[in-house]
């Protein structure tokens, strides 16, 4: 096979060679609506790749076998298929959105926004190797330059053949996969816990209140609207990931509600020269709403943990204030978070399937909620406080755990990590 190689700025002394001269990549089919089916071969979307799992249960769409095994034969995937979505993406966020498929997910067939790879030569390329160069910033990097205008991800294969990735000795790849698929079952295992406190939380939640759609305990229902103060919208700025100068402010990030805890660290520096208007700051227990993001992550939500007085609201992220005698904004805050409410609020978004989705602040407004007594919801956010003490110990252990496999997945594709 022959390569095209250029000098490595990583590495020291690895090669640099483009994709395509090592990998075999294939991007899903535009399956039309008319196609869908309600059985049949099951179709891989964007949505069903999340925090680098493969989740098909979070979607109905099918295709006939017919047109599987006929027409769409090629975009079968199979086991062993190294997945990726590439479409509506935060690129802060892109390491989540890489995935494996198993025996056990076929039959299977990829749709639009969905890309595949498989290596040309396992004794040149390890394709666990390049699973993880996919998550580094010499990806992300080279993606953006090809990228422009925009903060999230679109991308196809024409870009994917444009980039470069190091190429060192198959021995010194292994190594690397071995070293990061270590450091990478630490990290998931820390993670894993730290789901466990949010899914008990969940399970007393539905304990004392139940699924809050189906209402079978026959709870007051009000609209969304009814129990709202206020909502405070922030102001779109154009930014730089970097530390803030004395001349500059932080415009929030989506990312930073997302997780569902608030993050300071994921803002934008502004010069306070150009801001137009007042900013909104965020303060302790502002409870923060993000109506635009792509649809497994719009309506995410976080309550503020102290005062920011250098931090402020972007347009994308609202500032909701609640009529306490009415409700508890730990009670709501979980209350969104369900399954069931979350479904029904993302049938309101607007925007293409893939991309960015926004909900309307009428929309928000209008969405039923369940109203309990005052006093359940306070018993509730006991519960919920304890539990999120417990969790803080674990966070602290599984940043550390994150910070290593961040460390060790840069210093491995700088040549630092193996010899």
């Amino acid at each position: 096979m022959e390569i095209t190689a250029v000098k490595s700025n990583v590495g020291m002394k690895w090669e640099m060679v483009k994709i395509p001269d090592v990998l075999f990549y294939m991007e899903g089919p535009g399956v039309r609506n008319t196609q869908f089916t309600t059985s049949g071969v099951k179709l891989l979307n964007v949505g069903n790749i999340n925090n680098g799992l493969l989740d098909l249960d979070t979607t109905t769409k099918f295709i006939s076998e017919e047109e599987a095994y006929g027409k769409y034969k090629h975009f079968l995937v199979e086991d062993g298929d190294l997945l990726i979505a590439s479409s509506g993406i935060v690129v802060d966020n892109f390491h989540n959105k890489i995935t494996w498929a198993t025996a056990q997910d076929l039959p299977l067939c990829m749709n639009t926004s969905t890309i595949r790879f498989k290596t040309l030569d396992s004794n040149i390329l390890n394709i666990r190797y390049f699973s993880y160069f996919l998550k580094t910033k010499l990806f992300t990097d080279q993606l953006r330059k090809l990228i422009t205008g925009s903060a999230q991800l679109n991308f196809g294969p024409s870009h994917l053949k444009q980039i470069y990735l190091p190429l060192p000795p198959l021995a010194t790849q292994k190594r690397i996969a071995e070293i990061l698929d270590a450091a990478d079952a630490l990290r998931r295992k820390d993670q894993a816990l730290l789901q466990k406190y949010d899914e008990l939380a969940q399970a007393i939640f539905i304990d004392m209140f139940g699924d809050p759609v189906k209402n079978e305990k026959g709870w007051e229902v009000k609209e969304l609207g009814d129990i709202i103060r206020d909502i405070e919208a922030g102001s779109s700025y154009g930014g730089e990931d970097k530390i803030l100068d004395d001349d500059e402010f932080g415009v929030l990030k989506v990312s930073a509600v997302t997780s569902g805890k608030f993050r300071p660290e994921e803002y934008k520096a502004v010069k306070k020269s150009i801001i137009q208007k007042n900013p909104i700051f965020v303060q302790q227990g502002d409870f923060l709403f993000s109506r635009a993001n792509t649809r497994d992550l719009v309506g995410a939500t976080c309550i503020v943990d102290k005062d920011y007085d250098y931090l402020f609201l972007p347009d994308k992220i609202w500032k909701i204030i609640f009529i306490a005698e009415k409700c508890n904004p730990i009670f709501i805050k979980s209350f969104l978070s369900q399954k069931s409410v979350r479904y029904e609020l993302n049938k309101t978004a607007t925007g293409t399937s893939g991309s960015m989705l926004n909900i309307s602040m009428q929309k928000l407004k209008d969405l039923p909620v369940i109203i309990p007594p005052i006093s359940l919801q306070n018993n509730y956010r006991i519960f919920y406080n304890s539990l999120q003490n417990m969790r803080s110990n674990s966070t602290d252990v599984n940043i550390n755990s994150l910070a290593l496999f961040q460390t060790l997945l840069q210093k491995a594709f700088n040549g630092a990590l193996v010899p």
